[in-house]
Formats: structure tokens, sequence, C-alpha cells
């Protein structure tokens, strides 16, 4: 029974959280003021407040009334417009302290709208803000300290920390169709105030203040120059909180930011070397039996059909490969897993060697060892070796007998690729043609996969004079 009472209640509070989280910030602030002002106005806590100038108290009257909400309910608004809400505050505070009003708890709003002016405040280069309307310091209710840029053009659909599509490309700010770099610079805008504007609102504020202190001096107050130095470095170490909690923030986002970034450009890459493996084999199989119907067509007619149907074997097969990437890459996940092809694996190697080998280059397949379960990674890893380097055999060396060999361990797979000098006797001379050029990316992009899983490959040329290709990658999947 117990437990079932604490579990409810934890629900609750999860829940209620959740909701609370779910509001616009403006909306926050103003239930925080409206249900802590019974405390911070009840002559109860009136002691606890501040009080700088210690000056004879006089009663309270209908002006006094007023002074004494203006010190507390522009709270509402210290995020939205928090220089507004310093400004009310502040000139507030000064008018009560200089009349002599009694003393209040909600006297303590000026530390809050200095914390807030730091923390949100609006220093903008103009330069460099309007490229995106980060530097307005009005996130559109975007609350930096709850995680939660919900509501705001800036933070449009990043809650929580989940950064989705629309924030990487930078749809979710006002500045729309603003280059990438305008957009990070009016970030910077936002995150790091420009010095000047820094400096000329801390000797603004000290002005006023010094004034503030004159003021106090002239009607009588007991404090000294040490007391108000000490009063001054008090409110300057709120503003400075503020400024220390923005900069971290800042920091955080530009992690974050930079953490995205990174995960997009990997994503990229994998697009990329996927889609290099996928096409490049089954295109260069295309066209070097085109090339070869060319050659035959006078003498051998009778083959030209042969290699029709070779190429068209291979371009279904280019079409069911990336069927099957794309199935992966899609994010939707709308596809269903049933009509996606299965991933290529060393189980289909025969399929592959049987295919290069209708394009006209003398393959032959060799397995050793016992096959065991392997990660799906490893085996595709293991696949786009021989794969590549069935390519390159089919670009660079075409009718030259190669040779695959995959070895199954107990603790890896070795592949092991390796292309004869001289072309097999009887193959079809290749015509002279331009070269069938690639990406250069092939082996390095290999490389990466093969070093993702602890693995090495080597690839250069063999002791007869042939090329040779190897990889080791270790079957558990990991390094």
């Amino acid at each position: 029974m117990f437990e079932a009472t604490v579990s409810t209640a934890l629900r609750g509070v999860r829940i209620g959280r959740e909701r609370w989280a779910a509001l616009r910030v403006g909306t926050r602030d103003g239930v925080l003021a409206v249900l802590l002002a019974p405390v911070v106005f009840a002559p109860l806590t009136a002691p606890v407040g501040a009080e700088f100038g210690d000056l004879p108290t006089r009663p309270y009257d209908p002006p006094g009334l007023l002074l004494t909400a203006a010190l507390w309910l522009p709270l509402t608004v210290r995020r939205r417009w928090p220089g507004a809400c310093l400004a009310v505050i502040a000139t507030a505070f000064a008018i009560r302290e200089l009349a002599g009003y009694p003393a209040t708890f909600a006297s303590v709003g000026l530390y809050v709208a200095l914390y807030g002016v730091g923390a949100h405040g609006a220093w903008r280069n103009r330069g460099a803000g309007t490229a995106g309307d980060h530097g307005d310091g009005d996130h559109g209710d975007g609350d930096h300290g709850d995680g939660d840029h919900g509501d705001g053009d800036h933070g449009k659909g990043v809650r929580g920390g989940d950064v989705r599509g629309e924030d990487v490309r930078g749809e979710g700010t006002r500045g729309r169709g603003v280059p990438p770099a305008a957009r990070d610079e009016g970030a910077r805008g936002q995150g790091a105030p420009p010095v000047v504007g820094v400096g000329v609102g801390v000797v603004v504020a000290s002005v006023l203040y010094v004034l503030f202190a004159i003021g106090l001096h002239g009607r009588g107050s007991p404090q000294g120059i040490s007391d108000f130095v000490l009063i001054y470095a008090v409110l300057a170490c709120c503003w400075a909180g503020g400024r220390a909690v923005r900069s971290w923030r800042a920091a955080e986002e530009g992690r974050r930011r930079a953490g995205v970034e990174a995960a997009m450009a990997r994503e990229r890459a994998r697009i990329a070397r996927e889609l290099h493996d996928v096409v490049t084999h089954h295109v260069t199989a295309m066209v070097v039996q085109a090339d070869a119907a060319q050659f035959v067509l006078a003498d051998a007619p009778d083959r030209v059909a042969t290699g029709l149907e070779a190429i068209s074997d291979s371009g279904r097969q280019a079409l069911t490969d990336l069927q099957h990437l794309l199935g992966v890459l899609n994010a939707s996940g709308a596809g269903r897993e049933g009509d996606r092809a299965p991933a290529p694996s060393p189980g289909t190697l025969g399929e592959l060697v049987a295919h290069t080998r209708a394009a006209g280059q003398p393959v032959r397949l060799t397995e050793h060892g016992e096959r065991r379960p392997m990660p799906s990674a490893v085996e595709l890893a293991a696949y786009r070796v021989v794969q590549e380097a069935l390519t390159n055999a089919l670009k660079h060396a075409p009718g030259h007998p190669t040779h695959v060999q995959v070895r199954y361990g107990h603790q890896e797979i070795e592949v092991e690729v390796t292309t004869e000098p001289a072309p097999a006797r009887g193959a079809v001379p290749a015509p002279r043609r331009a070269p069938v050029r690639g990406g250069g990316h092939g082996l390095v992009g290999l490389r990466e996969r093969v070093g993702v899983f602890g693995g090495e490959l080597r690839a250069g040329a063999a002791a007869d004079g042939g090329f040779a290709v190897l990889a080791r990658i270790p079957a558990g999947g990991g390094a």
C-alpha cells in the first residue's frame, strides 16, 4: 500500500513537471510571481528585505504601495524583457529608499532582476543579431535555464535536448534563407555580448548608483563609503552570476551544436560510402560489359546478347541494392521491413562473384573455416571489401584472373582479394577507352569502415606484380 502511494505520488510529480515545462516561459514567470506575492508582501517577511539607506521610515501611502508592488510584479517578464524589468524595479527601489518607506521582502526583486539581465539581457551586435533575431533577448519564450526552447523562434523543435532535423537546417529561426555563417554570427552575438555594449551598460549603471548613493547621503543616510562599495559589490555579484550562467549555457549550446554537426558529418560520410559501395560496382560492371559487347559485335555477335543480359542483371541488382540502402536510411520508417532486400553478407559472396564473372572477369571464390554468426555490420564490412576489390579489378585489370579468399576464424574474419598481373588466356581484351573513374574514396572508406571494428586493411602491389587487398576484421564487431 505504501509503495503504491509513493509510486502514485512520484507519477503525479512527474506529470506536474512535464505540464509545467510545457507552459510558456512568460506564463511560468507570471505564475511564480503571483504565487510568491503573499510571501514577499507579508509583514512577517519584511525585515528580510534589502534596505540600503537606513533612513527614518514613513508610513505607507498610495504611492508607496504602488512602488512596493513595482518591486516584485515586473518579475513576470524578467526573461522576456529583462532590461525593462530591471529599469522598473531599480527605479521603484531608488524612489522608495529615498522616500524612506518601510523595508519589504519584495525588495529582493532587485537582485533577481539584476541576475535576469546578466542571464537573459539583450546585448546585441546589430550587424550580427539581425541574421537570425538571436540578440534581442527574447527567444520567443525559450527558457534556456530549463532546457526548453520549445516556444521560441530560435528553438522551435528543440525540447529537453531533443535536436530535430529542422533545427539543424536552421528552419526554426526567423532568419530563414539566411546563410549558415550569418546565422552562426547571430548566435555568437546572442551568446557572447560585445565588450563595448557590456562596458557601456556597466558604466551607466555605476553612474546611476553613485547618484543614488549621493542622494541617500544627502537625505541623511548613516552609511559610509565602504558600505556603499560593499552594496555595489553585492549588486555586481548578482549580475555577474547571471553572466556566468549565460556563458555556461552558451558553451553548452555550442557543444551541443558541434555534436549535432559532427553527427551529421559522420552520417553524410556513411551515406556517401554506402552509395559508393552500392553504385560503383554495378555501374562499373555495366560499363565494362557494354564496352566488351561493342568489341565483339563484329566477330561474335552471338555473345552480344549475353552481354546485354548481363547488363540488365547488373541494373536490376543495382536497383535492389539501392532500394535496400534507401530502406535503411529511411528515417520515417514508412517502408515495411518485409519490402527491403536483406543486407549483403559473406553468405552472398557467391552471388557477387557470379555477377562479376558474368561481367567478363574471371573470378573464383575460396572459403576456409566454418562460418559463424557475426554482427551484421561486420558481415557488411567484409562484403564491401570484396565488392570494392572486385570493382577495382573490373576497372583497372579487366580480364585478369582474380581470387577471393575468405577465412573464418574464432576471433576474426579475414578477406583477401588478389588480381594476377596478366590477363587470362582467352579473355576478351578490354577496348582502349577512357578509364572508368571513381571518386577515389573507395579504399579510404573501406579503411574507415574496417577501422571502426578495430580491424585493418592493406592494399597494394603483390609479389608477383599483381594487386592484393587484405582485410582482417574482429568477429566480435568491437575494438
